[in-house]
């Protein structure tokens, strides 16, 4: 595929999430100042977001994507990032949204950091409609951040710019996990490249929600999965070991978690 290396594919998965559907869309719609292609991609939904969906695509605001099955957020990303033309892809969450000047920004600090694969920016949180200050340990950072990946999704989808080249060195979304799918690919990424960081609020990320991914059930149990494939990869000593220490104590809480569920 001829990737345009001026345009951002921009993929929004969405799955029942009408309520805030049209938010997220218009965010990315209203970014000036950048060249991109708005790709939304719908995960069977049942909801009525074919009806804010249709007319976008239509006009040609949009390009669609609609599976006839719920396939899960990772098939939804991928399919977005296979079908996209740009040599750099975006990702937005359909219950978050961007604010003005996120996208153009983000952009002119890849073309200044031309090395850079990846890069990040922070975000502003809001929790049942109030807006929190996230701890310090939630601020995203730049530079070799795998160790501190290992204990902590430090990596946001809505906040991150990746070069769509970089794809078919470190893979896609791993459609086998249905939660910890982002923590599986950044650590895929971050064992090996340093993430940038443009430190300024630029993405709105609203939390609260029983549907979100963050709060599923059995989490950790995803993230074990997700250190085994990373500790089959080749990998710096210190990296490994962290790894594999890490893969001992989340083991060790899941297994704590199980015998107390049984005895309940």
């Amino acid at each position: 595929m001829d990737l345009d290396s001026n345009l951002v594919s921009v993929i929004i998965p969405t799955y029942n999430r009408a309520q805030s559907l049209a938010r997220a869309v218009d965010s990315v719609l209203e970014q000036k100042g950048a060249d991109f292609e708005l790709i939304v991609v719908d995960d069977a939904s049942s909801d009525n977001s074919a009806d804010i969906l249709a007319p976008l695509a239509q006009s040609g605001q949009i390009r669609l994507i609609t599976f006839k099955e719920n396939l899960g957020v990772s098939s939804a990303r991928n399919a977005g990032i296979k079908a996209a033309v740009g040599g750099l892809v975006a990702f937005l969450d359909s219950d978050d949204m961007w604010l003005k000047g996120k996208l153009s920004a983000q952009v002119a600090f890849m073309r200044e950091n031309p090395k850079l694969q990846i890069s990040q920016c922070q975000e502003r949180w809001i929790r049942n409609d109030r807006r929190v200050n996230p701890a310090i340990k939630h601020l995203k950072e730049g530079g070799d951040i795998f160790l501190r990946s290992l204990k902590l999704c430090l990596i946001s989808p809505s906040a991150v710019i990746i070069r769509r080249s970089l794809f078919s060195i470190v893979g896609l979304f791993d459609e086998s996990l249905p939660a910890a799918e982002d923590y599986d690919l950044w650590l895929r990424i971050c064992a090996h490249y340093e993430v940038g960081l443009l430190d300024r609020e630029l993405v709105v990320r609203y939390g609260g929600s029983s549907d979100q991914l963050s709060s599923a059930p059995g989490l950790d149990r995803y993230r074990i999965r997700a250190l085994k494939k990373i500790l089959r990869t080749r990998l710096p000593d210190d990296k490994r070991k962290a790894a594999l220490e890490e893969l001992i104590r989340r083991k060790s809480i899941y297994e704590a978690g199980r015998r107390k569920r049984a005895r309940i």
